[in-house]
């Protein structure tokens, strides 16, 4: 497998998993402390969503240098490969929040 695919994969689970887990763990946390897990959990995966993107790409502001850098110098394909990198990481994101809100019965709406 190529390199590209294997990081695009990499981003879009590192996120999808980032998401995941801090909205069931959360609701774990949320029935220890006595509150409703699913609101809670809802709550958790909106607002976790921008974070497991920014660490599934690396943590840093450093892919939208790389995008700035390449982009601007005339050099396309490095842009282009961090553009996607950030979509599957997007993706990933996504989806987790979609599955939350679908394990708690449909969310707010």
């Amino acid at each position: 497998m190529s390199t590209f695919l294997t990081k695009a994969i990499m981003d879009f689970f590192v996120a999808f998993g980032i998401v995941l887990g801090g909205a069931l763990i959360g609701g774990i946390g949320a029935v220890v402390s006595l509150q409703p897990p699913t609101q809670t959990m809802l709550d958790i995966a909106g607002r976790i969503k921008i974070w497991a993107l920014a660490a599934a790409v690396g943590g840093t502001i450093d892919p939208m240098r790389v995008i700035e850098s390449n982009f601007f110098d005339g050099n396309i394909s490095p842009a282009i490969k961090q553009i996607l990198f950030l979509l599957s990481a997007f993706m990933g994101a996504h989806i987790g929040s979609e599955l939350v809100r679908w394990m708690c019965g449909g969310g707010r709406g």
